[in-house]
C-alpha cells in the first residue's frame, strides 16, 4: 500500500512539474505554435480555479481534473520538442526548488486585511447614506 502511494505522489510531482514547464514553454519563442497553444490552454486550466465541472459535483467534478489535465499535458509534451522541454523541465524543476517567500505571503494578507478593514466602514455608510 505504501509503494502505491509513493508512485502516486511521484506522479503527481511529475504532473505538477510538467504544468510549470509547459507554462514556460508557451510562454517561449522556440516552442511551435500549436504547442504553445495547446500548452497555455492546459497549464491555464491546471492553475485555474474555474473548472468545467465544479469539484463539489461528486465523482465528476474530480473526474475532469483527472482527465483535462493529463491528457493536455500529454499532447503538450509530444508537440513540444525533446530538447526544449528538457530545458523546460529543468527549468521548472529549479523554481519548485526555491524557497517561498514567507514575508510576501505576509505583506499581501496584511494589505487584504488593510482593505477589508477600511471598506467594511464604507459600505455601511454608503448603505445608510442610500436609505436617506
Amino acid at each position: 500500500m505504501a509503494k502505491g502511494l509513493d508512485r502516486l505522489r511521484g506522479w503527481a510531482r511529475r504532473v505538477k512539474r510538467d504544468v510549470l514547464a509547459v507554462w514556460l514553454a508557451a510562454r517561449d519563442r522556440r516552442t511551435p505554435w500549436s504547442a504553445r497553444l495547446v500548452g497555455a490552454l492546459t497549464a491555464a486550466y491546471a492553475l485555474s480555479p474555474v473548472d468545467l465541472i465544479p469539484d463539489v459535483i461528486p465523482v465528476l467534478g474530480l473526474l475532469d481534473d483527472l482527465l483535462i489535465v493529463p491528457l493536455g499535458l500529454m499532447l503538450a509534451v509530444r508537440l513540444i520538442p525533446g530538447p526544449l522541454m528538457a530545458e523546460f523541465r529543468a527549468r521548472a524543476a529549479e523554481m519548485e526548488a526555491r524557497p517561498r517567500s514567507w514575508m510576501a505571503a505576509v505583506v499581501v494578507v496584511g494589505v487584504w486585511v488593510g482593505v477589508m478593514i477600511f471598506a467594511i466602514p464604507m459600505h455601511t455608510e454608503i448603505a445608510a447614506w442610500l436609505k436617506n
